[in-house]
């Protein structure tokens, strides 16, 4: 019969009658009885009473009826501390069975009864199943460990339990190695600063022999745990990445995964010269293709997982497009996803295949997919420049088809096309304009009036068209009302005798009759502009568009590279690191992947700039609209949290490549003279990035308490534009650390508490590295100064001029907002000076387009003082020489996002007439050339 008959019973008294069965004397009437309790135990009825009487059938060797025993205990020791003690001789006793599988299953229960009373009573059976001669022991007793530390975790580490897991890593028995490491993990997650996981390349050894015969999730475990580890250099890294490379065979998805991370992580530092890294990434392909035959839930997170793989490193599925051709009976969720990874891995070679396939599934019948479909054509066209005419040829005849929803998307994408290829493809636009009534999504909307606005001269109607979305101008969206006033004015700009009555039909439209602010704000702004001064106006209206670029939704380097170390878990497919989902952030570590090292990193190959991107070029993540101030205004000003170090691929200004052919004859090589002035040479084996850790290494044995120059406080924000509040600042470095010096000066007539600051993304990542620690209440007419120290790990977004820097202050009176620009030289780090021969061969590797040249009027100084006070600034002289009357100095810099400046500088000694410097400076991002040049003014003025 089978066991659904001790869920049904019909009897009175059920308790007590249970009750009796269970001090039977009869040993099947026992195990009926306990079968009886957990059936009502697992319907819900509450059979707590029975405790004692359950407990005394612990006393049995028969194993059946102690599982069921251990089950009650499980559920209802929480409930009955007190009673649960009772049970702590027999697990005492168990614990010495020898029959192994009881030995475990007791360790096991003992783990599972969350009381405090009783966990200091296991520790001595734990201690014994910790050294038991049996594996399945071992094993069990590691799990329970991790198990005991969450309740009481000073017990765990008094009692010594983590040397003993620790030792377990050594054992003999794959399994136990496996969970000894699932063990460990889990306690170094909930203790993130504890170093409990001390891998080094024994213990690394003993993985990876024991990965080869542990099953499949003690596999998953190990290589999380290989995944943490960093490898001392590329030998080690190459090595480890050989023997984890047979599990990408595996039947598991989720080992597959684990493996992928690891190797992703591990090929950072391999160079790319290395025959081995081709071969590993023939290797990648295959497995990750598999992935895609599961079924369509497991092929999502294979595609999330290959989405990050192939922002990373496309070349690895450059071949493999067919895969991810979308079949009939796909899911929608896994036809988008395969439809962006298609546009990623579109390049000049297979560019006709993608455009035959999207144009397909432009016909389909599921409208999302469609809409993504011609989003995706547009997508290729920016991408792939040499597909574009074929590509707004395919929108064309898409447009034809005449289906609302086409011919809206279209529209859109075609607007972005003309912002990348302006001049180029305008002859389509009396195309569009036949489908201007078809139109009634914002989107589109917006887009068409954008293309009129901007191509008004070439449309001959173009006010005739403005005017029909005039006429239902309060009816429309947000959207379409902003861009049909910059459409108009842009029109009144291009036609003004024609359309003044428009334009100030349009301006009142929005000033007047309008009670959005966005709207308001931006008719004031062009009526002042037409009223004072429409030259500026036009200047403002009509400038020159930046081209936009095909990688607008890629994800920022930093959180890309953080969430690489995170594949095969859920934060690799939300695409969000785990802080940002896991409540509390308990147990979140930030992860970064491991420097290149110096090999690598002179390897510098264009295969690996994406497709379509020239080589040696990273695209630009373009903001998305809005970003500037939407970043400030939805400012968290709780205390800062410092994200990731940022890694070489961060650096948004081109990564620098110091290694290149020699230049003697430049600068004459044989006639350097080593400069007087005793400088540590910058570790030039270390990797570009470096700059950021540099900034807390105070041992470099450079910075001297001097520091570099600090211009005096300037009035930040004037206590009239914050309630009474004013802020004085400047910014000083000293021995390796940046600060912003503040005065907080309280004028109102209220005292002023919680204060706390926030940056908005810059240039260089400056961020606060502390709260900003105002210790007293800002009483009326009271000052106070205060030092932030910096770090510049923050988010990096290119700031417009560069040492812009957007700052929001909080107090309890209100958040205010104002900018600053930083000196540079602030940024200069320590580390910053060159080997000679270094520096002639980067001279000479920089193109010469990219060298500027600059005028230092009014300075007196020999080469001697320029040399020393510029060193104080980590500024460093290379060499010096003297060539017909004029010292040379040649020197060198580095910023914190390791990007290099080379100058020479001529003086000219002894001629009181002639008291101008000379600057040539050479960079490979030549926007930071006049910073430069500005930090050495003010440096050598001061």
């Amino acid at each position: 019969m089978t066991d659904s008959k001790y869920f049904t019973t019909t009897k009175k008294g059920e308790i007590f009658e249970l009750k009796a069965e269970l001090n039977s004397d009869k040993k099947e009437k026992k195990k009926e009885a306990v079968k009886k309790v957990i059936a009502s135990m697992t319907v819900g009825k509450d059979v707590s009473a029975l405790f004692p009487d359950v407990v005394n059938c612990m006393q049995t060797d028969n194993l059946e009826l102690k599982k069921l025993v251990y089950l009650y205990l499980m559920n209802y020791a929480k409930s009955q501390p007190d009673m649960a003690i009772m049970a702590v001789n027999t697990f005492v006793k168990d614990c010495e069975d020898p029959n192994p599988l009881i030995r475990a299953l007791a360790v096991r229960t003992m783990g599972c009864i969350r009381v405090d009373k009783i966990t200091e009573y296991l520790c001595e059976p734990l201690r014994k199943c910790l050294k038991d001669e049996d594996p399945y022991v071992r094993k069990t007793a590691a799990v329970c460990v991790a198990k005991l530390h969450d309740i009481n975790a000073q017990l765990v580490e008094d009692q010594g339990f983590l040397d003993t897991l620790k030792d377990l890593i050594s054992d003999s028995n794959p399994m136990v190695v496996a969970n000894a490491v699932a063990a460990l993990s889990e306690i170094a997650e909930s203790h993130p600063s504890s170093n409990l996981l001390d891998l080094n390349p024994q213990s690394i050894n003993k993985l990876l022999t024991a990965l080869n015969e542990c099953t499949e999730w003690g596999q998953i475990f190990i290589l999380d745990c290989l995944a943490n580890y960093t490898p001392k250099d590329d030998r080690e890294a190459q090595s480890i990445c050989e023997r984890v490379t047979p599990r990408l065979s595996h039947a598991n998805s989720a080992v597959v995964l684990s493996a992928v991370k690891v190797l992703m992580k591990f090929m950072e530092m391999l160079s790319k010269d290395l025959d081995y890294y081709g071969t590993l990434l023939k290797k990648l392909a295959p497995p990750l293709v598999t992935l895609l035959s599961a079924e369509p839930e497991l092929q999502y997170v294979a595609l999330r997982n290959i989405n990050l793989i192939v922002q990373k490193r496309p070349e690895i599925l450059k071949h493999e497009m067919k895969v991810f051709f979308v079949k009939y009976n796909d899911p929608i969720y896994v036809k988008l996803e395969k439809l962006d990874i298609m546009i990623r891995l579109a390049s000049q070679a297979n560019i006709a295949q993608v455009l035959a396939e999207l144009k397909e599934y432009a016909t389909e019948v599921d409208v999302d997919f469609v809409r993504k479909a011609v989003r995706a054509i547009g997508r290729c066209a920016i991408k792939v420049e040499q597909s574009a005419e074929r590509c707004v040829s395919t929108l064309l005849d898409l447009i034809q088809t005449k289906v609302n929803y086409v011919v809206q998307e279209a529209i859109v994408v075609i607007k972005d096309i003309f912002r990348k290829y302006p001049n180029k493809y305008e002859s389509v636009i009396a195309t569009l304009c036949e489908n201007l009534d078809s139109l009634d999504e914002p989107e589109a909307r917006a887009a068409m009036i954008w293309i009129v606005g901007e191509y008004a001269e070439r449309i001959d109607n173009a006010d005739e068209l403005l005017e029909s979305f005039l006429e239902g101008f309060h009816d429309e969206s947000t959207q379409v009302q902003l861009q049909l006033l910059t459409g108009i004015v842009k029109l009144f700009l291009k036609k003004p005798t024609e359309t003044q009555e428009l334009v100030q039909q349009v301006l009142s439209l929005a000033t007047q009759d309008s009670d959005n602010p966005d709207l308001r704000d931006r008719g004031y702004i062009y009526w002042r502009l037409l009223s004072t001064d429409p030259v500026a106006a036009k200047e403002v209206v009509l400038a020159e568009k930046p081209l936009i670029s095909e990688e607008t939704d890629l994800i920022e380097p930093t959180l890309l590279d953080e969430l690489i170390c995170y594949i095969g878990t859920l934060a690799s497919v939300y695409h969000k690191p785990p802080s940002a989902f896991v409540e509390g952030g308990r147990g979140v570590v930030h992860k970064s992947l491991p420097p290149r090292t110096a090999s690598s990193e002179s390897a510098e190959s264009p295969e690996t700039a994406p497709a379509g991107a020239p080589p040696g070029e990273q695209p630009d993540v373009i903001p998305a609209q809005g970003d500037l101030l939407g970043d400030l205004l939805n400012l968290d000003l709780g205390p800062p949290v410092s994200g990731p170090p940022l890694t070489t691929s961060s650096v948004q200004m081109g990564a620098v490549d110091l290694l290149g052919g020699g230049l003697d004859s430049l600068i004459g090589g044989t006639n350097f003279v080593a400069p007087p002035t005793a400088a540590v040479p910058a570790s030039l084996g270390a990797p570009i990035g470096s700059g950021l850790s540099d900034l807390f290494d105070l041992t470099s044995g450079v910075g001297t308490l001097s520091g570099s120059y600090v211009a005096p406080k300037a009035v930040w924000l004037p206590a009239m534009k914050a309630k009474g509040l004013e802020i004085s600042g400047t910014f000083t470095r000293q021995v390796g650390s940046i600060s912003m010096d503040l005065q907080l000066t309280n004028k109102a007539l209220q005292v002023m508490t919680d204060f706390a600051i926030q940056f908005n993304r810059n240039s260089f990542g400056l961020a606060p590295a502390a709260p900003l620690q105002v210790h007293a209440p800002l009483s009326p007419n009271q000052t106070v100064e205060i030092s932030l120290p910096l770090s510049t790990v923050g988010s990096v977004m290119k700031m417009e001029p560069l040492n812009n820097l957007q700052v929001a202050v909080k107090n309890n009176i209100d958040v205010f907002y104002f900018s600053t620009l930083y000196p540079l030289h602030i940024l200069f780090v320590e580390d910053g000076k060159m080997d000679r021969q270094m520096f002639l061969a980067t001279w000479k590797d920089i193109p010469n387009e990219n060298e500027a040249q600059f005028q230092i009027r009014d300075c007196p100084l020999n080469a001697e003082a320029v040399s020393s006070k510029l060193q104080s600034s980590n500024i460093f002289t290379v060499a010096k020489r003297n060539v017909e009357g004029q010292d040379m100095l040649y020197q060198s810099l580095k910023l914190t996002n390791g990007i290099w400046v080379l100058a020479e500088l001529r003086i000219q000694p002894g001629n009181p007439s002639c008291t101008d410097l000379e600057l040539s400076l050479k960079c490979r991002a030549p926007e930071v050339s006049q910073h430069v040049y500005q930090a050495y003014e003010t440096i050598l003025k001061n």
